[in-house]
């Protein structure tokens, strides 16, 4: 069964560092997309980044410069480096797997279950 399941959140300081982690079960890690997606309260989800099978990637410009995407195929999992957090970072993240593009993001088939990324200020 396809799942995904994110962790590596918590609560940290503004200018802190955080590796969230996916790990993917199957073939799910080799999806042509996969990528992380945001909740913040009150707020809708928004889209973080994406990684292309083949390589390439794409970052919200929130995020830009601030947070990296990575994936280890031996370990089949995805990652998201993320650096100099601010508050407005906080939210609940999740992570996702598709298979069809929409621009630089793309259209999920598969989420995690999210997990809480608390940045103070």
């Amino acid at each position: 069964q396809a799942q995904l399941v994110e962790s590596g959140g918590g609560l940290v300081q503004a200018g802190d560092s955080l590796r969230l982690s996916c790990a993917a079960s199957g073939t799910l890690v080799s999806t042509n997309f996969m990528g992380w997606y945001r909740q913040a309260p009150g707020k809708e989800r928004e889209w973080v980044a994406t990684l292309v099978s083949g390589g390439a990637f794409a970052y919200a410009d929130s995020v830009k410069g601030r947070f990296s995407i990575s994936r280890d195929n031996a370990r089949n999992t995805v990652y998201l480096q993320m650096n100099s957090l601010k508050p407005e970072d906080t939210a609940v993240y999740y992570c996702a797997a598709g298979t069809r593009r929409q621009g630089a993001k793309f259209e999920p088939d598969y989420w995690g279950q999210g997990t809480q990324v608390t940045v103070s200020s």
